[in-house]
């Protein structure tokens, strides 16, 4: 099994999209190598202002510099166009602020093995991750309505802690939405039209390392208006045929 997981490992790009983090980015990046022996990290730096990248490349991470600021989603799409092109298997999306704990990349992975897209979820038993207010009740919607799309429980779809494997990472390469919360809920969508499985597992979510939160929690209402537009776009949109993954070699 240690041989299996070695091996996928190192067909696996750990994805890191990172805007003005240099306080955290290189702690995390030699945290993910010292967690996950073999696996490659590429951090795309989106359009940062500060000493993101070179911290990132200190740390030694392969770095993908975009020359204005995408987004999340923006930069995942850079992300597994770089997988593809390199001939990677499956890509593990992890946050560069220090939230998502390496040690559960494993896990992540291992679900590849019966499903093309797996969550990593906060709200499914493990760890102390909460949400209150008008968040909470977007996130509990959405996750209804996902579930019923994916034909599976999911109790955490706007998780960025997530890995794709191969005919997700074909798909996504073309097809990732850059849009407000279109990485987290379009992309399920996305992925459930195109006839791919999805699954979750729990993982636990630690505070930030350094930076500044990407929602400021005062805007919490706005969230839920935002969230079902991104829903909205996703369902109105035409589905799109799974790209064949090209083998490497």
């Amino acid at each position: 099994m240690m041989g299996g997981m070695s091996a996928a490992l190192e067909r696996t790009l750990i994805v890191m999209p990172a805007f003005n983090e240099e306080e955290a980015v290189g702690a995390v990046v030699r945290e993910v190598y010292a967690t996950l022996p073999g696996v490659h990290c590429l951090v795309v730096d989106d359009g940062s202002h500060d000493d993101t990248a070179r911290r990132a490349e200190a740390a030694g991470a392969t770095v993908l510099r975009l020359p204005i600021n995408l987004g999340v989603g923006g930069a995942m799409r850079a992300g597994f166009k770089y997988a593809l092109a390199q001939g990677f298997d499956n890509v593990v999306q992890v946050d560069s602020d220090g939230q998502h704990d390496p040690a559960g990349v494993t896990e992540l992975v291992a679900g590849l093995e019966h499903h093309d897209l797996v969550l990593g979820a906060r709200f499914a038993g493990v760890g102390e991750y909460t949400v209150r207010g008008p968040r909470r009740w977007a996130m509990r919607t959405l996750s209804g309505i996902l579930s019923r799309l994916t034909g599976t429980k999911l109790t955490d779809t706007t998780s960025g802690f997530r890995a794709s494997g191969p005919r997700a990472v074909a798909l996504f390469a073309q097809h990732y939405p850059s849009e407000y919360l279109g990485d987290t809920v379009e992309s399920l969508v996305i992925a459930s039209r195109s006839k791919l499985t999805v699954a979750q597992v729990p993982v636990a979510m630690r505070p930030r390392a350094g930076g500044v939160p990407s929602h400021n929690p005062y805007k919490a209402a706005v969230y839920l208006g935002r969230a079902g537009m991104a829903l909205f776009v996703a369902l109105i949109r035409p589905p799109v045929l799974v790209p064949k993954p090209v083998a490497a070699g």
